[in-house]
């Protein structure tokens, strides 16, 4: 039984029918979720199915992965059952000018159903981390695949405080949540998503049309903070964040002037005493 799906019953699987039965119907999003126990990366593998024709809506969940990665390339691992890793893929019709929308409103989305399930007070440091306090409870990692768009999220659920990968890392259960549930939370996070998609796509991609804008930065833990910005070629940037713009980039004012990010790693600055 050591390598039984069943080994931890703290740890209970996914099941797949139950959750293609819960969020698959006719005119839904979601066209079909597949639960596998093992991959390298569930945005890999949707990436593969994205370039071979597959149709929008299809979820990728992975009780174990081996291969997994953040932002800027970082690896990304845990133990198996301990959270929820997966990937959806979307064929957005809006242009691809907006965009660069979809990681935020994943994040979004996702914070607001964990909020709702878990009764904690889960926040977004830009883009898209959600965070608790200032420890990442999940990463969200979205990327382009000709004209589809593949978005992974990795969620800590049950894992353990010996079991975090760094100091800074949190799960449901450290913060002694409601839920530790992972089939509703799934269930709910999806849900989430497809209600903010659908609004976002009724607009043509307009963020601000969408209220999508305004639901960023009501839960943005980023905006009016200071921060220091790693930027790509080792440059950084100190300053305070204002604002997110039309595009959902990063507006921080230093030293009398503003700039407008589009990439780079935040760092939320402790204010001095």
């Amino acid at each position: 039984m050591a390598h039984s799906r069943y080994s931890d019953l703290d740890r209970p699987p996914l099941s797949e029918a139950a959750l293609n039965r819960a969020l698959v119907r006719p005119g839904a999003l979601w066209t079909g979720v597949t639960v596998v126990d093992s991959t390298g990366s569930t945005n890999a593998d949707l990436a593969a199915a994205a370039l071979a024709g597959a149709e929008q809506g299809r979820v990728l969940v992975a009780e174990s992965q081996v291969a997994g990665r953040g932002r800027l390339d970082r690896a990304w691992t845990a133990p198996p059952r301990s959270g929820l890793t997966f990937s959806v893929l979307l064929r957005p019709t809006a242009p691809v000018t907006t965009q660069g929308w979809l990681p935020l409103l994943y994040g979004v989305a996702a914070a607001s159903a964990v909020r709702r399930l878990a009764e904690v007070d889960v926040r977004l440091k830009w883009p898209n981390d959600l965070l608790i306090g200032e420890r990442k409870l999940a990463g969200v990692l979205a990327e382009r695949v000709d004209d589809a768009v593949v978005i992974g999220m990795g969620l800590n659920v049950s894992l353990r405080a010996d079991e975090a990968p760094v100091e800074t890392a949190t799960s449901l259960a450290i913060e002694e949540a409601a839920c530790l549930d992972r089939d509703p939370l799934l269930r709910a996070v999806l849900r989430e998503v497809e209600s903010h998609y659908r609004e976002w796509e009724a607009t043509g991609g307009d963020a601000e049309a969408a209220g999508l804008r305004a639901a960023y930065l009501a839960t943005s833990a980023t905006v009016g903070r200071d921060v220091r910005v790693e930027l790509p070629g080792d440059h950084v940037l100190t300053g305070r964040a204002t604002g997110v713009d039309a595009s959902g980039h990063l507006q921080v004012e230093s030293g009398g002037e503003r700039y407008t990010l589009g990439a780079g790693d935040v760092v939320h600055v402790r204010a001095a005493g």
